[in-house]
């Protein structure tokens, strides 16, 4: 069996370095061969280091949330309508920045599920209001619990003040 573990370091200004994989290790049974593999712009490229991250994040979120058969997107929709219950489908697609038609399918899931309804608006009847049901309120507060022991173990890699900043950076890069 072949496993193979990569690891990214971001330079800082501080750091003389090169930016490299430096323990991209290949290992077979016993035998273990280090190959350092350089990844040229790529070491210093935002885009690249967020998806990166971004993949990492992802992949303890499934490992976390397998138990409750919720992928990250419809935890973010169930969060939402959890905060602002009576939202349209239009405000929640706008604001989560998913498609309105892939929207549809994603809330036809989770009433599938007992976790959302959709109600008719007073006002129009062509707009839903998404609400949490009983069943959907009692799995979020699960749900919250689990993301707040992945945002804890990510957290311990950075102070109160440098992860506000983060925070504040990933914003911005997000309204861009």
């Amino acid at each position: 069996m072949v496993l193979l573990t990569a690891e990214i370091r971001c330079r800082t200004s501080e750091d003389q370095e090169r930016s490299t994989v430096p323990s991209l290790k290949r290992t077979e049974k016993s035998s273990a061969i280090e190959v350092p593999i350089h990844l040229g712009p790529l070491a210093e490229n935002v885009g690249y280091l967020l998806r990166r991250a971004q993949v990492t994040i992802f992949q303890r979120f499934f490992e976390l949330f397998a138990e409750a058969d919720i992928r990250p997107v419809q935890y973010s929709i169930l969060t939402v309508i959890e905060s602002n219950p009576g939202l349209s489908q239009k405000q929640l697609a706008a604001r989560l920045g998913i498609k309105k038609t892939n929207l549809v399918g994603l809330i036809d899931e989770l009433e599938a599920r007992g976790l959302a309804r959709r109600k008719p608006t007073e006002n129009d009847r062509r707009s839903h209001a998404l609400y949490l049901t009983p069943r959907g309120t009692v799995l979020i507060a699960r749900l919250h619990r689990l993301d707040a022991s992945l945002n804890a173990r990510i957290s311990r890699m950075m102070s109160a003040e440098e992860r506000r900043r983060f925070c504040e950076i990933l914003r911005r890069i997000a309204a861009l």
